[in-house]
């Protein structure tokens, strides 16, 4: 079995298993995802730090209650503790991502709806405006549940996706009734250009990115197969001209989420893919991807804790190394779809941690984080600024979770920020390489992936025992810095 071998090998390990404990008592009030079955899926959370103090906020979807920002007060190394946010009000929201649209260094919001989707400027100290209408997003009153998007070469605005689910307005529907997806191009001062990905299969998570290291990002989508129910597959298509590739060997899954993550060590992202039973990972061998095999201990296909043996339902999917030891982890969020009766009713969220010979073990029940609710969206972000990832979990019908990361003997970390002037500041598609005791770890800054949510903070990396570190930017433009030295266990910010 190859895994992760070359990377692991070598890495420290943590000396004990991880620990959470419950701080949604920190939320100002209960938030629950809710709604009939529009809201099935999606449910997603942002992260994202929007008052300038590094420590990031959170936005939830609410279904049919009302999307809620939630402003992150806590101390540093202490009890997360969040305040009520002012947010324009807005119901039907499946989900959220951070995005710097106009690159004026504020970070903006891109709504997804069950009705048309919203893009709201950041204006400062956490408050925005409408600017759909300003920026000339395309409307579409569509059932939306995904969002990427990068900076094609020369372009002033990004390139975006939105991915659709189901078309509402089929009368034959639901089944094989999924609508196409929207690319839209940058225009002149704002939003351009639309283009249809069809066909289309049920989209419910998608993520560009620069999947074979080429300098070209493309556009994965993971797609529902249990309404194109068949003919269908995950997709994967090249951005300029909009193409679909056809030279790799499909899959057909009920996709749920993706995350992507280098965990060969040889600078290639894995694809990490949520589904109905077997949640399903990919290595990248740059000509294709191959499935990684049951050994490797990442289907999480049943519940592993308590007495639910039917088979497991994967939605949100994230990378991040929880433990500090400089492997990365997984947390994958569960949930029945609602009363699904061949699927797990009680289905226990999944943290599986990477060990040294690049397999993955189950923990989520020992951290304390296996809850049993109806569990979509998540976000594994340092939420109190003391270099351990925290969890956020939106649940259907049931409150929101806030989770702090207390483990012991954890490994030393750095987390790397990025900037640069003119159009893309965040240097979305740019790569971080981190080296420290004889490895390599590489991360691509990217926006899109998990399932309804995604984050726009500081790549995370943990160091294990290394007592120093060095970074190496790849900017966007292809051009690439000396290493120069990480701040260990603290931010280290890099501008081009």
């Amino acid at each position: 079995m190859r895994g992760a071998l070359g990377l692991c090998l070598i890495a420290a390990q943590a000396g004990a298993d991880p620990a959470f404990v419950d701080d949604r008592a920190g939320l100002p009030v209960e938030h629950v995802y809710s709604g009939g079955w529009e809201h099935f899926v999606g449910g997603g959370v942002a992260a994202f730090d929007c008052n300038g103090d590094a420590l990031p906020e959170l936005l939830a979807a609410g279904g049919t209650e009302p999307a809620r920002l939630f402003l992150n007060a806590s101390d540093v190394g202490g009890a997360l503790r969040f305040l009520a946010g002012a947010f324009p009000q807005m119901t039907g929201v499946t989900g959220a991502y951070p995005i710097d649209i106009d690159s004026d260094g504020r970070l903006d919001l891109a709504i997804l709806r069950v009705g048309p989707n919203r893009v709201l400027r950041g204006l400062g100290n956490c408050a925005f405006e409408d600017a759909t209408d300003a920026w000339s997003l395309p409307q579409h009153d569509a059932w939306t549940t995904a969002f990427t998007a990068t900076w094609e070469a020369g372009a002033d605005w990004p390139t975006v996706v939105f991915g659709n689910y189901v078309d509402r307005t089929d009368p034959e529907g639901p089944f094989e009734a999924c609508d196409d997806s929207t690319l839209v191009r940058p225009g002149a001062a704002g939003f351009g250009a639309v283009e249809s990905i069809s066909p289309g299969y049920c989209t419910l998570s998608a993520l560009i990115s620069d999947w074979q290291r080429s300098g070209t990002p493309e556009l994965r989508l993971s797609n529902d197969r249990h309404y194109y129910v068949r003919g269908g597959y995950e997709q994967m298509y090249r951005l300029s001209p909009l193409q679909e590739r056809q030279d790799w060997a499909k899959v057909s899954l009920w996709g749920m989420g993706i995350a992507a993550r280098d965990l060969t060590g040889d600078g290639l992202p894995e694809v990490m893919m949520t589904s109905m039973g077997d949640q399903l990972l990919q290595f990248n061998r740059g000509s294709g991807f191959e499935d990684a095999p049951y050994a490797q201990g990442t289907t999480a296909h049943r519940p592993h804790t308590g007495d639910d043996g039917r088979p497991s339902t994967g939605w949100h999917a994230e990378f991040g190394d929880v433990d500090n030891d400089g492997l990365p982890d997984l947390f994958i969020s569960k949930g029945n779809v609602d009363q699904m009766p061949g699927m797990a009713m009680h289905d226990p969220n999944s943290l599986l941690m990477q060990q040294a010979d690049g397999t993955f073990r189950e923990v989520g029940a020992v951290a304390g984080v296996a809850t049993m609710d109806r569990a979509r969206g998540a976000a594994l972000s340092d939420l109190n600024g003391d270099g351990l990832l925290d969890l956020a979990v939106v649940n259907r019908r049931a409150p929101m979770e806030l989770w702090r990361n207390v483990s012991e003997a954890t490994g030393a970390w750095t987390a790397v920020d990025l900037a640069q002037p003119g159009v893309n500041r965040r240097a979305v598609g740019a790569w971080v390489a981190v080296r420290a005791d004889g490895r390599v770890q590489q991360q691509e800054r990217t926006i899109g992936g998990g399932h309804a949510g995604g984050s726009a903070l500081p790549l995370h990396f943990g160091l294990g025992t290394a007592k120093m570190a060095q970074v190496q930017v790849t900017w966007p433009d292809g051009t690439t810095t000396s290493w120069q030295d990480v701040t260990l266990n603290g931010v280290t910010r890099i501008s081009q």
